[in-house]
């Protein structure tokens, strides 16, 4: 009977996607949301590839799953990927039934590379057990559903399979310990020149050890509570890395990864910190799966950050950024904020996290403003902050408490109309940064950017020439 129910609900689910299409609707959640719906174990039965690899924790799941996913095909696997971010159990079915045949067998595709939300353990392992499970980091997230990383730690712990080896931030002291009794290997990011010992930010979750309660004593920190610590009382530290990336030069665009005492180069595919974590999750997790360092930095070389998180284009007399920083997130922000804070030169940025799919709720909490690092944007090297969307007002006030000159914000409800309030000087680096809700709207905001940017250049370019007729 449970069989029947599964190819019943599978046909369902199948037939939906051409419907789909048809009406412009990407698809990557409704098939599987009708499966389980119609087959409740319906992740139970379904084919997948003979290699299982899950990603998952706060931050970071989404690039290191396409990341793996790309670095796999171009070294000659079929993967199976739910790309689009759908992590939670409805678009997990989702990629599985898309990738196997009318009765359920998966088709030619010999690996699966599955991003999985961090509560949507209890609904997927249970059913599936991947070979590897990689955890990028856990830190607070949407106060309204994750609450404190702990009680995230706790439920994913209950949930791995025993069976699965994990992949773990050793420099992650709430990651590090998930699941105990599950063979692991580390990797990390070996000390930086830009390291602090006390912590600078806003949100500092691990002050004591997670084995005594005694007071943690922080060999270095990188940002909040992610860095090397040690007890004071009962020795408990971070683990040591099996991976590490060491001689990490961002400006260069050089690393190297230290495994066995042995070091091998690398070329970076990124500029930030917390893409270099992303790069090294990827690396450690092709080690585990046996591809030779030499063969890894080679394919590496050539794949990039997806662009729905990163893309730099050059337009006119500028350059526009369109970068991810989740709403309601307060540490991606932050992240983001700092990265921004460290670029040379001069820089705008547009604030375009609203939350659209969630106004009603959101719209009356914003205490994550209070918990994110809005005091990077206060560089003097930050010329503009352009606050838009349905809490822009809240944005202004926030930039104003972390000590932005007024004089520097700008406030545009409709974000379409923000776009103009940009300055667009010669040479500054324009940010639009934006959540996943409204990925689709910053397309639209960096588009008439790259317009206005264009338009400016031309009109500069007019007037120079008539100086020099003059």
């Amino acid at each position: 009977m449970g069989k029947l129910r599964f190819l019943f609900a599978l046909w369902m689910a199948k037939l939906s996607v051409p419907a789909l299409k048809i009406t412009r609707h990407n698809g990557t959640d409704f098939p599987g949301t009708l499966a389980l719906k119609l087959c409740p174990d319906f992740l139970k039965y379904v084919g997948r590839p003979k290699t299982i690899i899950a990603v998952t924790g706060t931050n970071g799941k989404t690039t290191v799953s396409n990341l793996l996913a790309d670095t796999l095909e171009k070294a000659g696997h079929r993967v199976l990927i739910n790309r689009a971010g759908s992590n939670v159990a409805s678009g997990i079915a989702t990629a599985l039934l898309k990738g196997c045949n009318l009765a359920g067998r998966v088709k030619d595709y010999d690996m699966a590379v599955l991003e999985v939300d961090e509560r949507s353990s209890v609904r997927v392992y249970p059913y599936i057990t991947p070979d590897y499970i990689a955890v990028t980091n856990l830190f607070r997230d949407s106060i309204m559903r994750n609450a404190h990383a702990d009680f995230i730690a706790g439920i994913i712990s209950r949930s791995v399979p025993a069976a699965s080896k994990l992949v773990l931030n050793a420099d992650d002291l709430i990651s590090c310990g998930l699941a105990p009794e599950n063979s692991r290997v580390y990797f990390g990011i070996d000390r930086l020149p830009s390291d602090t010992v006390e912590c600078v930010n806003h949100i500092n979750d691990v002050r004591i050890c997670p084995k005594c309660a005694g007071k943690l004593r922080y060999e270095y920190r990188r940002y909040h509570h992610i860095g090397r610590a040690v007890c004071q009382d009962c020795g408990f530290h971070s683990p040591d890395s099996d991976y590490l990336a060491t001689n990490v030069d961002i400006p260069g665009g050089t690393m190297t990864i230290r495994e066995d005492g042995k070091e091998y180069p690398y070329t970076l595919i990124c500029d930030s910190v917390f893409n270099v974590y992303n790069m090294v999750t990827v690396i450690a997790v092709l080690r585990q799966l046996g591809y030779a360092h030499d063969e890894i930095a080679r394919v590496l070389s050539q794949s990039a950050i997806t662009e729905s998180r990163h893309n730099v284009e050059q337009a006119g007399n500028v350059t526009l950024v369109r970068e991810m920083a989740k709403d309601k997130n307060a540490l991606a922000c932050s992240r983001v904020f700092q990265y921004i804070a460290s670029r040379p030169g001069k820089k705008e940025v547009m604030l375009l996290m609203n939350s659209l799919t969630d106004v009603p709720h959101w719209s009356e909490n914003v205490c994550w403003f209070y918990d994110t690092d809005f005091e990077y944007l206060a560089d003097e090297s930050i010329v503009r902050v352009v606050c838009t969307g349905l809490r822009c007002e809240d944005y202004k006030l926030r930039c104003l408490m972390a000590g932005v000159p007024e004089d520097r914000l700008a406030c545009a409800k409709d974000e379409h109309d923000a776009a103009a309030m940009m300055a667009y000087e010669p040479g500054d680096e324009l940010y639009v940064l934006y959540g996943t809700d409204t990925l689709e709207l910053a397309y639209q905001v960096y588009d008439q950017m790259k317009d206005i940017a264009r338009s400016r250049a031309a009109e500069q370019e007019v007037q120079a020439l008539s100086l020099i007729h003059i």
